[in-house]
């Protein structure tokens, strides 16, 4: 049992040589980092932190979902943000989300992201019980 692709139209495509996500035994799903590109139009979200952090996770969602996952499995997430003042704003979008059984998470700042978006998240989940 070997590692396999995972791939949604309902994500944005990949923009480099790497895959939406991976789906490896035993139950494991890796997306890549997601920035807040719309799957439909390939255009990055205008507005705040909020607004581009809700477009995330609804990258990561579809990626996961695609995978056998969803974000109530998610076991760790990792956070780049742009500027670290953006971080109330973020969290206040991602705890909409993450509910229960928390991931485990690191934030960080980073000086840039690809296409100069603010924030950038990636996530490990397990796979759901069928």
């Amino acid at each position: 049992m070997g590692k396999s692709i995972i791939a949604t139209p309902n994500a944005p495509a990949a923009i480099g040589p790497y895959s939406q996500g991976i789906a490896a035994p035993p139950g494991l799903v890796f997306t890549a980092g997601q920035i807040p590109l719309d799957p439909a139009t390939g255009e990055i979200v205008g507005g705040d932190i909020r607004a581009q952090t809700r477009r995330v996770i609804e990258n990561l969602k579809a990626i996961l979902e695609a995978g056998g996952s969803d974000l109530s499995s998610v076991v760790r997430t990792t956070v780049y943000l742009k500027d670290m003042g953006d971080f109330a704003g973020m969290n206040e979008v991602y705890a909409e989300y993450f509910r229960a059984a928390l991931p485990a998470r690191s934030t960080v700042e980073v000086a840039r992201l690809p296409r100069d978006v603010r924030v950038e998240i990636d996530a490990i989940g397990i796979t759901l019980s069928r």
